[in-house]
């Protein structure tokens, strides 16, 4: 439903966006995740036509980009935006707004009332519907906007930085309300910087600054490289030194009878790592392999890939 085929972007002369790839299939969802400037927001951008790339292709709900006018009114059809900031009119209610910006998909009279009421009301905004937006909570202004962004039906919805400013509850209802969308098979695309927000949410994972420096699920991402943590009898300060010469261990640390190592590919560097402690005349007394977070897995790419 969405790839994105060596695709780039620079501004004056600046990349912001490198040789990305990657593929979300339809009706899933995915997290891009990266620092600020990473290009997240560009990439979104390129990817519902709004702006051309400097390189590469992509296809999003069947249409090929760089798109032609006609192709690009059909993305904008079939594709819903929630931007960070709501971009709706102060003055203007809430329903005076959706009728708005329903009137720009394009959807008649019937369909844009029935749709909104119903939104409305499943949204529980029904009760402020003719208020002055301004005079809006935060979390019922995204609320709103996440409305618009479902309007008119998309099969595939990019929403950038969606619970940003929000306060936990608020968060936590827009997080329920992208789920629910998800489970109508919708394909979405999440920009975030909450680490937990993607964990909970998300079926695919892309770290990216520039270009995309992992991809794959959570649990394939916590699988790339793990802790195991191996408990000896008696102190393990005086193996810590040994283990970490062992081109299969990236770090070893100890504290008391534990000892964490930090490991390339657990499967294959486990065995090894017990024969040399049994080499070294230690009593193994148990053997823990530990995924890596997403947060550590997130914050190893990112400084392994400086700015």
């Amino acid at each position: 439903m969405i790839s994105a085929r060596g695709l780039g972007r620079s501004f004056d002369g600046r990349p912001a966006v490198e040789d990305l790839s990657f593929e979300v299939p339809e009706g899933e969802l995915c997290a891009l995740l990266g620092p600020n400037g990473a290009g997240k927001t560009t990439t979104v951008r390129m990817l519902l036509g709004l702006l051309p790339p400097s390189a590469g292709t992509a296809t999003v709900a069947g249409v090929t980009l760089p798109a032609g006018d006609a192709d690009g009114a059909r993305l904008r059809a079939r594709a819903g935006l929630l931007t960070e900031a709501p971009g709706f009119y102060d003055r203007m209610s809430g329903r005076e707004n959706l009728e708005l910006f329903g009137r720009l998909y394009s959807l008649d009279g019937a369909t844009l009332r029935t749709r909104g009421d119903y939104w409305l009301r499943k949204l529980e905004l029904w009760d402020a519907r003719d208020r002055p937006f301004g005079t809006w909570s935060k979390g019922m202004k995204q609320r709103l906007a996440l409305i618009r962004a479902v309007l008119h039906e998309p099969s595939v919805i990019f929403l950038d930085e969606p619970t940003s400013g929000l306060d936990p509850a608020a968060a936590r209802e827009v997080r329920d309300l992208i789920s629910a969308f998800r489970r109508e098979g919708r394909t979405i695309l999440l920009c975030t910087h909450n680490l937990v927000e993607a964990e909970q949410l998300a079926g695919l994972v892309g770290i990216m600054r520039r270009r995309m420096l992992a991809f794959g699920t959570p649990a394939e991402l916590a699988g790339s490289g793990a802790h195991l943590e191996v408990r000896v009898a008696g102190n393990a300060e005086a193996l810590a030194a040994p283990l970490q010469a062992l081109p299969e261990v990236r770090q070893c640390t100890a504290l008391g009878a534990v000892l964490r190592l930090d490991l390339d590919e657990p499967e294959r560097d486990t065995p090894l790592v017990v024969r040399e402690l049994v080499r070294l005349g230690a009593l193994v007394l148990e053997v823990r392999p530990m995924n890596r977070s997403l947060e550590e897995v997130y914050l190893r790419a990112v400084r392994q890939d400086p700015p």
